[in-house]
């Protein structure tokens, strides 16, 4: 199973790329892998303010809805439109195409708590 050694990841098992003070977030294939096709994705938070381990929004499988945590604290800046008419893409490309959202980082060092992807890998 792909997990890339760039990124960060959560014992939610959501995976953190950085990119100067922003954060785009979104789930792992073992996540995606887990839930089964993805249907739906609901992000309601954009301009919010959410600490670690806040619910930002929920996804939904065939057979199931998953909350999603914040895996550290910040403002949410952006979803991913593209999941909204094709939510399909986060299991062919949960690490590209099939990010989430984006948000400004308000505590690097909460980055530091964060998994490896090699501890991530012990995890699942």
């Amino acid at each position: 199973m792909e997990t890339p050694d760039n990124l960060k990841y959560s014992k939610d098992h959501e995976w953190v790329k950085v990119e100067g003070d922003t954060a785009i977030i979104g789930i792992t294939a073992y996540a995606q892998g887990e839930l089964g096709d993805i249907v739906f994705v609901d992000v309601d938070t954009v301009g919010d303010d959410l600490t670690e381990g806040d619910v930002f929004g929920t996804i939904e499988a065939v057979k199931t809805v998953s909350d999603l945590f914040m895996p550290i604290d910040g403002e949410i800046l952006e979803i991913n439109e593209g999941i909204d008419a094709n939510p399909e893409i986060i299991n062919t490309d949960p690490y590209g195409k099939g990010w989430i959202v984006k948000i400004s980082i308000a505590d690097s060092s909460q980055l530091e708590a964060l998994l490896t992807a090699g501890q991530y890998k012990d995890l699942t």
